[in-house]
Parts: structure tokens; C-alpha cells; sequence
């Protein structure tokens, strides 16, 4: 893939603008297409991006409308839906042999959280499907790229920001309602290590590390409202007792 982009960014120089038009289209659909083929791969749903605009030569991009399905045992259509990321991307570092993305933000990205009788849910779901598709070298611990590895772009990203994130925890299986929040702004950085990750793998460990820190937030929240849920059945108790 870094082989692909520098021809591009050759080719683009050589020839001018008309070559340079064609070839930013090229690399869009190409970065669609990959991202839905990996999506799919990695989480074992039909994920799908509505498009794809990166300028290499000024270093930005962005991707609109990336849509992860729920499973099919659950209710809402989507678990995770990202409206907008955009992408700063290091230029200096597309002639080195790791490429630095120096923030990734996701804008008001929407999350369902849908709790089963049981306590499990549809992220533990996911996030299970994505560590059982992962390379070991995706593994938290983020060891240093094989060879093999090495034949694929390999990137890294400092920060990355999940902002404004439109949550909703669905109790109704256990007997509450839908609660609905939009969290701070969460904030992680050094993703994939000093060493980074193959290109193919790096989306697949933002999305791990994104849905972790959401399910995070969702077990507060679950938490939250059955120790309220106790207290006030406490209170009701206590009302009929003392009246």
C-alpha cells in the first residue's frame, strides 16, 4: 500500500494535475473499498463508507458515514456509526518507512449499547469477534512488525479522538429503558506503539480500542442506574413501611 501511494505521488509530480485528478479518485475508492473489505474481515459485518477525500499532498483527509451493523440478534440497526473522521497526516513522514498520522478525530459518532438478560452485550459481542480476527501483533503489548509485515505500508497515529460520542445504553432486557448521553470527549494516543501497525491491521485496533472505551463508559452508566433503580425501590419500601 505505501508502495501504491508513493508511485501515485510520484506519477502525480511527473504528469500534472489531470494525472493528479484521476488518481486522487483512484485512491479514494481504493481506501473505501479497503476499509469496507477490512471492516467486514475484522468484525464479520457488512460495514459500509459513504465516501472517501484525501488530499496526500496537503496532508488531510476524510471519511464520511462509516457504519458498523449490529448483530443480528440485536434490535437497533447500527452498533457504532462515525459520521465524520478527518485525518492530519505527517508529510514528512510519507518518505520515511513509517507514516505518521499526526490526529485522527471522529465527530459525533453515534454508539448503541444494547444490554441481553443475561448482562452481555452487543460491543462485548463485536469486541470479542475483532480479537479473535486480530494478528497477535495487533495485540495490546504491540510488538514490532515482521518481515512480512514490513511489505505493507506501516503506519502509526498519535492521537486519536473520539469527540462528542452520542451514546445509548438499551436496559429494556433487564427490565429498565433506553438512557441516552453524550460523553466527553475521550482521548487516546500512540496508537500502534513506536513501531506502528500494518496498514490492514491499524483500522482494526482503532475500532478495538474506540468500542473499548465506549463499553467502558456503558458499564458506568449500566452501574448508574441500577444502584439508582435500588435506592429508589429502597425508598418505596421504606415509604410503605414508615406510612
Amino acid at each position: 500500500m505505501k508502495k501504491v501511494i508513493i508511485f501515485i505521488a510520484l506519477m502525480a509530480l511527473l504528469a500534472g494535475g489531470a494525472f493528479w485528478f484521476l488518481a486522487d479518485g483512484a485512491l479514494n475508492n481504493l481506501i473505501k473499498v479497503k476499509i469496507e473489505q477490512v471492516g467486514k474481515q475484522v468484525t464479520e459485518q457488512s460495514v459500509t463508507v459513504k465516501s472517501v477525500d484525501v488530499k496526500l499532498f496537503k496532508g488531510i483527509g476524510t471519511i464520511k458515514r462509516v457504519v458498523l451493523p449490529n448483530p443480528k440478534k440485536y434490535k437497533a440497526n447500527s452498533l457504532f456509526s462515525l459520521n465524520e473522521v478527518t485525518l492530519d497526516i505527517n508529510l514528512a513522514s510519507l518518505t520515511t518507512d513509517i507514516i505518521i498520522i499526526d490526529k485522527i478525530v471522529i465527530d459525533s459518532p453515534e454508539a448503541v449499547v444494547e444490554f441481553t438478560k443475561t448482562g452481555t452485550s452487543n460491543v462485548q459481542d463485536i469486541l470479542y469477534i475483532i480479537n479473535e480476527n486480530l494478528p497477535a501483533s495487533s495485540a495490546d503489548n504491540m510488538p514490532e512488525p515482521t518481515t512480512s509485515d514490513k511489505a505493507e505500508t506501516v503506519i502509526k497515529v498519535k492521537q486519536f479522538i473520539l469527540a462528542g460520542v452520542s451514546l445509548s445504553v438499551d436496559l429494556t432486557e433487564l427490565g429498565n429503558k433506553v438512557h441516552k448521553k453524550t460523553l466527553t470527549d475521550i482521548s487516546l494516543v500512540n496508537i500502534g506503539g513506536d513501531a506502528g501497525l500494518p496498514a490492514s491491521q491499524l483500522g482494526a485496533e482503532l475500532l478495538k480500542q474506540a468500542l473499548s472505551s465506549i463499553w467502558k463508559q456503558a458499564q458506568k452508566e449500566q452501574k448508574k442506574q441500577v444502584k439508582d433503580e435500588l435506592k429508589d425501590k429502597i425508598k418505596e419500601k421504606l415509604n410503605v413501611f414508615f406510612n
